[in-house]
């Protein structure tokens, strides 16, 4: 008899991933393309819409080259969030790049809407602050420079999830589920709806904006996409980093998990919506049922990718090298490694800041600067996470960890010790794609309910943080100490 699997689309910043996952949650097959990123001024970081399509059907297409033999049940996706774009309501055609989540370009926009004392109120119905990672001044900026002479009705305005959508049901359908919906600082997340006030602020009409579903809900069907039958059920949309954390089961107030990849994203659920403290946002990390799940979140600009960028100044051909290099001293001397190369992100939110190497004595030499990379993942997190222990009115439950860099252990010891907090690893590292696949499967009774998919995730015991008080406090003071530094105007 064919087995019956749901596909998952994990569309990221640099790849596109697809994966087939069975009923018992196992991945059958897996494949990935690669996704260009461009740079076309200091601080821009844009893609290309139909090279991102491109990328995805290039890893449908191999993931499927592995096990012809099986039959989809559903689609589920799984998206990088904030970035956004726009294209031609008739006929498709992207107007203008993708502008990343990374991209500063509007960074001017949202320091006039501050200056004009507009951040509190956009952070009350939206959970977020104005800072150019979120889409609403970017699609300003869009629509200023590639749409000028088109009237509203003509116009998509969407993030990747609305995309592939769209892509995938032949054009049929511009919809968008509510955690990405709640990424764009049009969404007034209290109330699930398109926010006409903020819409008016940002010079965004409505009607360009898709429909906002559940995230857990069939959009529409296959049309027309290369290497797949046509009415397959589109059967959910979810931002990356909340697929993971619905895939890690962390279903209950108080569970957080923090993932790895080029930038990180630190979420932790909370029973209800409340104003974001300073350095964190709230957002919604689900809508299943018709019910709305809430997260503190913070994002972290420079995560992972610290590594490469360290290991290629060190000499190094690649990141395993850098960590074995790491591993060789079981400190810094002192070195801190700041990675804010395209500003800092939460709890920071300095769009000016930049990286630097600081502490640097005789004493110190590639061994202790390979390490102080690796410890800024570590810090970055902690710093998002001490606000959320403070602000969160309730105990921080299980915290789980994924992504690439999550797989070594080394890394993830870092990570206890700084947090003081044990983590949860696991062996499989596509959290958000398995999220995206529950939740689509749920969605056509692929799997009857929360209960059964919360199961299907085996995961490692947890690591214990194993650093004393003393040489913990002191490692973090040098490092607020960096931090300080890295944002003083120069």
């Amino acid at each position: 008899m064919t087995q019956r699997v749901i596909l998952a689309i994990d569309e990221g910043t640099t790849n596109s991933k697809a994966a087939l996952f069975a009923e018992e949650g196992s991945i059958l097959a897996t494949g990935s393309s690669p996704v260009p990123i461009r740079h076309p001024q200091s601080g821009w970081v844009e893609q290309d819409a139909d090279e991102i399509w491109d990328a995805t059907v290039a890893a449908i297409s191999g993931c499927l080259a592995q096990r012809p033999d099986v039959e989809i049940s559903a689609i589920g996706i799984s998206n990088q969030r904030e970035s956004i774009l726009i294209w031609d309501r008739a006929t498709g055609t992207p107007l203008g790049p993708v502008v990343t989540w990374q991209c500063r370009r509007s960074a001017a926009a949202c320091e006039r809407l501050k200056a004009e004392g507009k951040e509190p109120e956009v952070i009350a119905r939206t959970g977020l602050p104005l800072d150019p990672m979120f889409p609403a001044t970017k699609v300003g900026w869009l629509l200023e420079h590639h749409a000028k002479g088109r009237a509203a009705s003509d116009i998509c305005v969407g993030t990747i999830d609305s995309w592939l959508i769209w892509k995938f049901t032949g054009g049929a359908l511009h919809a968008t589920d509510a955690s990405n919906a709640a990424r764009t600082q049009l969404l007034n997340i209290g109330e699930c709806q398109w926010d006409p006030d903020l819409c008016a602020l940002f010079g965004v009409a409505q009607e360009m904006l898709p429909k906002v579903h559940d995230s857990s809900h069939v959009f529409g069907s296959t049309l027309g996409v290369s290497g797949l039958r046509d009415g397959i059920p589109v059967a959910s949309a979810i931002g990356d980093s909340h697929a993971a954390l619905f895939g890690h089961g962390a279903h209950h107030p108080g569970d957080g998990k923090v993932t790895f990849g080029t930038g990180s994203s630190v979420m932790t659920t909370v029973p209800t919506f409340v104003v974001p403290p300073k350095g964190i946002t709230t957002t919604i990390a689900w809508k299943y049922g018709g019910q709305i799940t809430y997260a503190f979140e913070g994002n972290i600009l420079v995560s992972a990718s610290i590594l490469p960028w360290t290991a290629e100044l060190l000499g190094l051909s690649s990141v395993d090298e850098l960590m074995a290099l790491s591993e060789t001293v079981d400190t810094t001397l002192g070195v801190s490694l700041v990675p804010a190369h395209v500003g800092l992100g939460s709890p920071h939110w300095d769009s000016e800041a930049r990286g630097l190497i600081s502490g640097l004595s005789f004493g110190a030499g590639r061994p202790h600067i390979a390490r102080a990379a690796a410890e800024s993942i570590a810090f970055q997190v902690n710093d998002v996470f001490e606000i959320v222990r403070a602000n969160a009115g309730q105990e921080i439950g299980r915290l789980f960890v994924d992504g690439g860099p999550s797989r070594n252990k080394v890394l993830m010891q870092m990570v206890a010790d700084i947090l003081n907090h044990s983590v949860i690893t696991s062996e499989s590292t596509d959290a958000s794609a398995r999220g995206a696949a529950y939740l689509a499967g749920l969605a056509v009774g692929h799997w009857p309910d929360l209960e059964t998919v919360a199961g299907l995730e085996p995961h490692d015991a947890p690591l214990e943080p194993a650093m004393s008080p003393a040489v913990r406090d002191a490692a973090v003071a040098t490092w607020t100490t960096a931090i300080k530094r890295s944002t003083m105007p120069t």
